[in-house]
């Protein structure tokens, strides 16, 4: 009873409107009272879930991103992208894809991307002849790139909610190649729908314009080789390597790039403690979620059910996945890995799964449900950005649901593609 009331009540308040985070908390309080556990205990337990210093690297992460944003670093990624495959018919939607794989290797965020490279794309393509529908599509898909290719912050969210013995570092290298085949596969799409429906090419750079534009990316790309080159040096921690990626960021930013005043640092800040606010606020109710259920003994209870009915790794794969998809599409990201993963990691690791190729796996389901209604968050940005209604983007959307899930499947079931560059640095 405690239990249904527990997923009943937290389910009715999301129905409601009520804030994902919200109703964790109200929904945690209420069950903590059926139980007789003292307030003070939960309030406790929440604090713990963001009393880690693994996570700092987030607030970190956030900061530089929005940085690096205000430097007009995207922009320059959006040049460099242009040059090089702008030229190939539908260059714009390729450019996009390409740019968000740059650019998510920096900012870490899904919605980051979504938000400062929608803003350039969106109208850029509909001014040269795009679809707007398609012009989402791309935008928004290729975003979700963020949450794969290092640096994750929810990858560093997944590693605590995994009990915290996981090596972050092991899971930004694992989300490489993942990441990459994710890139390309939604360039490949995007270049066949621009073929299908004639949109233009660019005009092909010339070689001083393509010096000119990977000379003003680099220092931009320098900030995803000092995090991943000093995580796979051993030189930083996760956590280190993000505090130097603010201090370079900022030197880049608003000492190197003369045309950025001192002076913009004050709303970087004001937003990045917005977000990270909703971070944490989002983190620490989930753990007393999260804690409540592990009291209720759900996890336990989830998986000797779902083993009783297969012991099929194959079965079992899907069926995590399914399960991952559905929630994707309903809620976000961050509960969604605080939750499942004490239940579903058991599970995966019981079939041989190791932890570092669930997490990825996770990732990916995550993507997808970043852009799939009724929630998906990149969607309803990229949407507002195009200024039209998502059921419109919806229909353009499915030949990249097909490639995402296509390659979510082939990442699920070679294992290898995860964990090579893993292993070439334990």
């Amino acid at each position: 009873m405690i239990i249904a009331t527990l997923i009943i009540s937290f389910l009715v308040l999301l129905v409601l409107g009520v804030p994902v985070a919200l109703a964790m908390g109200l929904t945690s309080m209420m069950v903590a009272f059926l139980l007789d556990i003292p307030l003070s205990i939960l309030a406790q337990r929440m604090v713990a879930g963001v009393n880690s210093f693994p996570l700092l690297a987030i607030p970190f992460f956030i900061l530089a991103g929005e940085i690096m944003n205000a430097g007009g670093i995207s922009q320059k990624l959006i040049r460099l992208s242009d040059v090089i495959v702008g030229r190939f018919r539908g260059g714009l939607g390729m450019v996009n894809v390409s740019s968000s794989m740059l650019f998510g290797g920096i900012s870490g965020s899904a919605l980051a991307d979504t938000s400062s490279t929608g803003s350039v794309m969106i109208p850029m393509m509909k001014k040269k002849g795009y679809d707007a529908d398609y012009s989402v599509a791309v935008t928004v898909t290729s975003a979700t790139q963020g949450i794969v290719i290092p640096p994750s912050h929810n990858m560093i969210i997944y590693a605590l909610a995994a009990g915290g013995g996981l090596s972050i570092s092991s899971l930004f290298l694992g989300g490489i190649i993942p990441g990459i085949i994710l890139g390309l596969g939604l360039m490949i799409t995007a270049y066949v729908i621009a073929v299908k429906r004639n949109y233009p090419a660019e005009k092909p750079s010339s070689f001083k314009e393509v010096l000119v534009a990977t000379k003003g990316s680099i220092p931009g790309l320098m900030t995803g080789v000092i995090i991943i080159g000093g995580i796979m040096s051993g030189i930083f921690t996760v956590t280190e390597s993000a505090a130097i990626a603010v201090m370079y960021a900022f030197g880049v930013s608003f000492i190197f790039n003369k045309d950025v005043p001192i002076s913009e640092i004050i709303p970087v800040l004001k937003r990045t403690f917005k977000t990270l606010a909703l971070v944490l606020f989002l983190i620490a109710t989930s753990s007393g979620f999260a804690w409540l259920l592990a009291v209720l003994r759900v996890p336990t209870l989830i998986s000797e059910n779902l083993l009783s009915l297969t012991s099929n790794p194959i079965l079992i794969t899907f069926i995590l996945i399914f399960i991952l998809l559905l929630l994707g599409s309903i809620l976000d990201v961050a509960p969604i890995i605080l939750i499942t993963t004490p239940i579903l990691l058991p599970i995966a690791t019981s079939i041989g799964m190791d932890p570092i190729h669930y997490g990825i796996v996770m990732m990916i389901c995550m993507a997808i449900g970043l852009v799939t209604p009724p929630v998906g968050g990149a969607l309803f940005i990229g949407s507002a950005i195009a200024k039209i209604p998502m059921e419109s983007a919806i229909k353009a959307l499915l030949p990249f649901y097909l490639s995402m899930v296509a390659i979510l499947i082939v990442i699920a079931f070679i294992p290898q593609l995860t964990l090579y560059i893993p292993s070439l640095f334990q």
